[in-house]
């Protein structure tokens, strides 16, 4: 979900883990060469979609890695159908209150739009919630500890995960 900390606990696991690390927002920035909010502005969430799809499937085929997905990959059953299967899937959360507040930092492009970063994140939260939790094989709070804390249980429970 958008403002969950994927890439900031994302980065922090792969470097205790000693794993290569991949975020499809800074993927997408540098095969554009700019900003993905600027392809969002001028060509729409369409293509924006097309590009996040070409991506996952690079993705996919990686290991021995982190990556982190972008805050809508997985309401897509095309981006679902690439990710099922490669790897573990963490869903990382938040209560609303927190990723409204963690996205109202960040300047991000609206998925409804018109609408204030709050109606956006209620709205896709409550419309996608069953999508992220069905797409998900371990899920994780971000908003109760400290980083260090949640990097530590996260690479206890993919410990414990991988061993299964």
């Amino acid at each position: 979900m958008i403002g969950s900390g994927k890439t900031t606990v994302g980065e922090r696991l792969a470097q205790t883990l000693d794993l290569d690390f991949y975020d499809l927002d800074q993927e997408m920035d540098r095969i554009l060469g700019h900003s993905f909010h600027q392809l969002v502005e001028e060509e729409g969430w369409v293509a924006f979609r097309e590009l996040e799809y070409s991506i996952c499937k690079r993705f996919a085929k990686l290991d021995n890695s982190v990556i982190c997905l972008g805050g809508g990959t997985v309401r897509y059953e095309w981006n679902l159908d690439v990710i099922k299967g490669s790897g573990l899937v963490i869903l990382l959360t938040a209560s609303l209150e927190e990723l409204i507040r963690r996205v109202k930092l960040a300047d991000r492009p609206r998925v409804h739009v018109g609408t204030t970063a709050e109606e956006d994140i209620r709205k896709i939260w409550e419309k996608s919630k069953d999508k992220y939790y069905g797409a998900a094989d371990l899920v994780y709070a971000t908003d109760q500890k400290c980083i260090q804390e949640e990097v530590r249980e996260l690479k206890q429970m993919v410990s414990e995960y991988v061993k299964r």
